[in-house]
């Protein structure tokens, strides 16, 4: 397909930048909250995460898949694979940088997908390669063109921990078992936009993960501002040989209105960055080619930019590279590296204590179904669901009505429960959360009300335990209702709110910052008539944080989270069910 820049001065083809080939509701019946219609036959047996995760397939298939994968990639690069214009064109890749190690880079990802038709004739079978960026323990940031209407789960795998592609270096293999693709993603004849996506991990890998930017860096892509692109794609226009080492290359930032004038209608301001120098040739081009497709744009050490498209064979006067602005998508984004749950469906689900018995509420997005947790929960005054450890299971922080302060977690290796005390003496905290991260670190933090108003920031090291505690205000006991899991107005932060004087409930928006990690206080609205607040996180599925009340009449409302900034960050209540105010513990 040919286009001409805006400003006419030269004719480009656009490459895509793809890989190298082609409402139940709750009601009251007797005492309890129990589902309605053909859910309430459910049975209400104990459910465990082994019993909700499916099977990881082990390190031979593993092996077997990427050495599939590898096979057809290298076919598929064959330009008379796709010269016929049967084939999309290869991904892009690094032209004007140089070797890198892992070291220097370890978060890098390498994805490979590989899909055979099951025929005779291989020639259908489909392999291709992207990059990808770890950016939590379970969690690849990549593009949702080498993702969007692919089955990773069956088909894809992912190697981290080397800078070669060549196999036995050392590298971690894993398969993802659910993937995430922007929803308003599309392909613009080879423009894509909302090009980014996640993909779960089965097992946590070792790499150090790349933190995310937020939507307040807007210093990150001031133009001329010093980037890094990395990637084992093409290094050259002339020829389809990709590096088997991973490649960087420092870009400059190009301002939106240059970009604009190079692709006209195909940039989208505000969703795509570009950077990059630019030539007739490649003595002359710094910037990413076939084959660093998902890859990164790495700027003041984050992931600013994810490699989405350009012009085909990368090289042409202004043809710069083009990625996905992270900084546009992190609550988005955020939301799936955040979204641990029970059953890990992309929906916070709530836990509810009756008489002793925790009952599990998974989420539909729209209702919940209702499940047995366990028995025996009676010595527990506080129930907080996170992930401390930050390995994809759903974790409790939990309050026994010792006054000790407890870690539950699910050991994979053993499919059973564990549990840890962390902390004594904290029967006087009047408020205790579990918000997320609130240090920029990509750690899971705690926050806790002591009995004189201080309020404590323990921040999370990602295994469980906490560095020492740092006292970030008082005026803790001026809240009741002190609440918090996730990000409430959009901006890629964790946040939490508080219900004070008068009823008036406050939204604490995140900073990022461990010394001073909320800022201004914003007045939501007031609820005079709420007897429980619940934050669980996403429990619609939508990327935004939301909220589940409890009213005087024990009818329980979801307020969804609207991604509005300021006090407009709730939409219109929904009710859940009845029966509420037989449950006297809710996490």
């Amino acid at each position: 397909m040919q286009i001409r820049t805006r400003g006419g001065r030269h004719t480009l083809r656009l490459r895509r930048a793809v890989p190298a080939v082609a409402v139940t509701v709750l009601a009251v019946l007797g005492t309890g909250l129990t589902a309605t219609g053909s859910q309430a036959a459910e049975p209400e047996g104990q459910l465990t995460a082994a019993q909700q995760r499916p099977a990881a397939p082990s390190e031979a298939e593993l092996r077997e898949r990427l050495a599939a994968a590898k096979a057809a990639d290298q076919k598929n690069l064959l330009p008379s694979e796709y010269a016929d214009g049967d084939r999309p064109t290869p991904a892009p890749m690094v032209i004007g940088g140089t070797e890198t190690s892992i070291s220097a880079a370890p978060w890098m990802a390498q994805l490979w997908y590989y899909d055979n038709k099951g025929t005779d004739n291989e020639s259908d079978d489909l392999g291709f390669f992207c990059g990808g960026v770890v950016i939590a323990p379970t969690k690849i940031a990549t593009a949702a063109h080498c993702v969007d209407g692919y089955d990773w789960a069956n088909s894809g795998l992912v190697v981290t921990g080397t800078s070669s592609t060549n196999s036995g270096n050392g590298e971690t293999v894993t398969t993802p078992y659910r993937q995430w693709s922007h929803p308003l993603y599309r392909d613009n004849q080879g423009a894509a936009d909302n090009d980014i996506a996640v993909l779960t991990l089965f097992d946590a890998v070792p790499a150090k993960p790349l933190p995310v930017a937020s939507s307040t860096d807007t210093a990150l892509y001031t133009a001329g501002t010093k980037g890094k692109v990395y990637g084992w794609g093409r290094t050259s226009s002339t020829n389809d040989d990709i590096a088997t080492t991973l490649r960087s290359a420092t870009v400059p930032i190009v301002s939106d209105a240059t970009c604009a004038d190079s692709y006209g209608g195909y940039f989208v301001k505000g969703h795509m960055v570009c950077a990059g120098t630019t030539g007739a040739t490649d003595a002359e081009t710094v910037g990413s080619c076939n084959g660093d497709s998902g890859g990164p744009l790495v700027v003041g050490g984050k992931l600013a930019g994810i490699v989405s498209w350009g012009i085909e064979d990368c090289v042409g006067e202004d043809a710069y590279s083009v990625f996905s602005k992270v900084s546009t998508y992190t609550a988005a984004v955020n939301a799936r590296a955040y979204d641990t749950n029970l059953n890990w469906d992309h929906r916070a689900d709530l836990l509810a204590r009756k008489s002793g018995t925790l009952n599990q509420f998974i989420s539909t997005g729209t209702g919940m179904t209702k499940a047995t947790f366990g028995t025996g929960w009676d010595g527990v005054d506080v129930l907080l669901q996170t992930d401390l450890n930050r390995d994809d299971y759903q974790d409790l922080l939990i309050r026994g009505d010792d006054g000790n302060l407890y870690w539950q977690w699910y050991d994979p290796s053993v499919q059973d429960w564990q549990v840890k005390q962390l902390a004594t003496g904290w029967g006087s905290r009047t408020q205790i959360l579990a918000p997320g991260d609130l240090t920029g670190d990509g750690h899971p933090d705690v926050l806790s009300t002591d009995s004189a108003g201080g309020f404590w920031l323990y921040p999370g090291k990602g295994n469980g335990t906490f560095a020492a505690r740092s006292k970030i205000g008082g005026g803790g006991l001026n809240y009741d209702m002190v609440r918090g899991s996730g990000d409430f107005n959009n901006d890629g932060k964790a946040d939490i709110i508080a219900r004070g004087v008068n009823d008036k409930l406050y939204l604490f928006p995140g900073t990022g910052n461990a010394s001073a990690p909320f800022g201004t206080k914003v007045h939501v609205r007031t609820w005079d008539v709420a007897t429980a607040l619940v934050t669980t996180g996403d429990f619609t599925g939508d990327g935004h944080a939301d909220v589940i009340v409890r009213v005087k009449g024990g009818e329980l409302y979801l307020y969804p989270g609207t991604g509005k900034p300021g006090s407009a960050i709730f939409g219109t209540r929904k009710l859940l069910g009845t029966g509420g105010d037989n449950y006297n513990l809710f996490g």
